[in-house]
């Protein structure tokens, strides 16, 4: 299968339908003009040897790949001036959203299929997480509540991104559901100004931890079990202080066979729906606003609200 001047709008079928009858862990493969020849945008129509083609980028390729829920294999090369593309399918059983087996508790414990996921090797979670670190100035923050921990690679990086001496001059407090990831996180962190609990973020409140300058969750406040609104709303007036920051991350992503893909399915939806994420963000920036933080909103596959106090 060759592809020279068809547009994305008569490729994406074809391929779709090549996908769809291929099994999991299968491949399609198909030859395009090779990328490297030239330096364009998407869609120029270039003319080689009296064959006309439109050219795309390597990008382009790999983000239809994901959009079939495949993987690009590393592409080889084939006649001039053609490259050979192979898409693998993914099993998009392999995942763990998909996981009723395990303990409410553990579904993201040491022993559950999210442990595979190391989400700060991702670039495009890593560069804007480290964005909203320094937005929100993070070497002047003292005291640091991160509900929903895990195993600590959010405080890994606060440790990564400041000296040594700020590091120890700050209190950082890490609180998830699952017994074994904070147990893990503990041996990572012995240091005595990292305190860690294995505790329901619902009854926060039984632990008496007071006010922090920066409130840290990602992908956890959104859980089934938690209230979000009344939560949210409940956390920025009990537990910040006066010119606190926060950052929250909100998924826009699933974790299938080893990819990150783009877009979270929501319920009763074959595809990806963005309005309850964009709901929660949207209520957490208008709430933010009207107790005057200032709210940045970026991200790609999580979605990262930053907030500042005005004037602070």
């Amino acid at each position: 299968m060759i592809f020279t001047s068809q547009s994305m709008q008569e490729i994406l079928p074809i391929l779709a339908e090549q996908v769809k009858q291929c099994n999991a862990g299968g491949y399609i493969t198909f030859e395009v003009l090779d990328p490297e020849l030239a330096d364009a945008y998407t869609g120029k129509h270039i003319e080689l040897d009296n064959v006309r083609y439109i050219y795309r980028g390597y990008k382009a390729w790999i983000d239809l790949a994901e959009l079939l829920f495949c993987k690009m294999m590393t592409p080889e090369k084939s006649t001039y001036p053609l490259i050979k593309l192979r898409f693998k399918k993914l099993h998009t059983q392999h995942s763990f959203h998909l996981d009723t087996q395990s303990p409410k508790e553990e579904k993201y414990g040491l022993d559950s299929a999210f442990s595979q996921i190391h989400k700060m090797e991702e670039p495009a979670f890593l560069y804007y997480y480290t964005q909203a670190l320094q937005n929100v100035k993070l070497k002047q923050r003292r005291t640091v509540l991160n509900l929903g921990i895990n195993t600590g690679d959010e405080f890994e990086v606060i440790q990564n991104s400041v000296d040594i001496e700020v590091f120890q001059q700050m209190s950082l407090t890490g609180i998830d559901h699952s017994a074994s990831a904070i147990a893990y996180a503990q041996d990572r962190f012995p240091q005595v100004n990292v305190s860690l609990y294995s505790h329901d973020i619902n009854a926060l409140e039984t632990l008496g931890l007071g006010r922090f300058d920066l409130l840290i969750s990602i992908g956890t406040l959104q859980s089934p079990s938690i209230n979000f609104k009344p939560f949210f709303m409940s956390l920025v007036q009990n537990y910040l202080k006066k010119d606190a920051a926060i950052i929250l991350g909100f998924p826009n992503s699933r974790w299938i066979d080893g990819e990150m893909i783009c877009g979270a399915k929501a319920p009763n939806y074959a595809m990806n729906e963005m309005s309850l994420l964009l709901e929660d963000v949207m209520f957490c920036k208008k709430y933010l606003q009207q107790h005057k933080f200032r709210v940045t909103v970026t991200g790609k596959y999580y979605l990262f609200l930053t907030a500042t106090k005005i004037g602070s």
